[in-house]
């Protein structure tokens, strides 16, 4: 039996533009269907938000994602350092990317900085070939490494 676990992130408004952002890093697929796909008059405020997202490219990269209904808006994000080496931080969880060469995981870097906050600058560090963390402009916080060869 095979199974896998899948970040599904929730959004308040912004998941169509987040998972649009996630496919333009990763590439692959995505599917969204809203709420009014499912029935919600297309009149009533929110019906075209996303009720399911998902997002899956072909190097296997995969998330999901939806619009919490009530209120559009940000909600506060938690926060994260990074302070003499180690991770300072509120959250509840990180997205890890993990590849296998630096040129692999550095284009995602590129991209997925994009009007992001940058926790650690991806490069070097003593346990991987490369390391960085992030928090995208939607507020998810991600770690982009190499895998070390052992």
């Amino acid at each position: 039996m095979a199974v896998n676990a899948v970040a599904h992130l929730n959004f308040h408004g912004e998941a169509r533009r987040a998972l649009e952002f996630y496919q333009s890093v990763f590439g692959g697929e995505i599917t969204i269907a809203t709420y009014g796909d499912f029935g919600m008059p297309k009149d009533v405020p929110g019906a075209d938000n996303v009720v399911f997202g998902q997002v899956i490219g072909h190097s296997g990269f995969r998330v999901m994602a939806y619009d919490v209904p009530g209120q559009d808006g940000n909600v506060p994000a938690g926060k994260t350092t990074r302070q003499n080496g180690m991770t300072i931080t509120t959250e509840k969880f990180f997205l890890s990317v993990r590849g296998e060469t630096v040129d692999e995981v550095g284009a995602f870097w590129e991209k997925l900085s994009d009007g992001a906050t940058i926790i650690e600058a991806y490069g070097p560090v003593p346990w991987a070939p490369a390391f960085g963390m992030l928090t995208d402009r939607f507020g998810i916080t991600w770690i982009l490494d190499v895998a070390a060869a052992y």
